[in-house]
């Protein structure tokens, strides 16, 4: 009982806090560093945010507009790739859109990478979003996909923009089949 007592003594505050209208813990600059601003035409809607994560990654080798990519992002965003190894196991990784930038400009400057959507099924709920975003992955845009899967992206909405709260993502195997809502 006294436990209970104390867990919610220290939750408390930050219950009040997230509640309170006038404070978020996003607007803090002590906090979180702010993303780079975005083009309000990538944060309109579910549609444009979708469209803008797949154009950002994709391209001939070289450099991505890692900025554009950035401002996608809520503070605190994560990035789960959930794809099985050589050996069949599955490694829990949680990564921030910047490890991603690290990680994905090193191979995007040597490789060329086409991402598009190929089908969705999205639920919202008011300012909350989740789409699970089927994906083919080329090395060229007229090619087959080497690869296919699904995005399941959290999305939220502040008032005045979307923003990627978080992706995981698993690829298309046997045993695991492409979705229904394939187009």
């Amino acid at each position: 009982m006294h436990r209970m007592l104390a867990l919610v003594a220290l939750s408390l505050p930050l219950v009040v806090a997230l509640a309170n209208p006038r404070t978020s813990l996003a607007q803090d600059e002590n906090l979180i560093p702010a993303p780079p601003a975005a083009d309000p035409a990538d944060v309109e809607s579910i549609d444009s945010i979708i469209a803008a994560l797949y154009e950002v990654i994709s391209g001939p080798a070289g450099e991505r507009d890692w900025d554009r990519f950035l401002s996608l992002f809520a503070p605190r965003a994560t990035l789960s790739p959930m794809v099985p190894r050589p050996d069949g196991s599955i490694p829990v990784r949680v990564i921030t859109p910047e490890e991603y930038v690290q990680v994905g400009g090193a191979y995007f400057r040597e490789n060329p990478f086409y991402e598009v959507e190929a089908g969705r099924e999205l639920e919202r709920f008011g300012n909350v979003a989740n789409a699970m975003s089927f994906y083919e992955s080329r090395r060229a845009p007229d090619e087959e996909p080497f690869t296919h899967g699904v995005n399941s992206i959290t999305l939220i909405h502040d008032g005045a923009r979307w923003y990627v709260l978080s992706i995981a993502w698993d690829e298309v195997r046997e045993g695991l089949p492409a979705p229904p809502y394939r187009d």
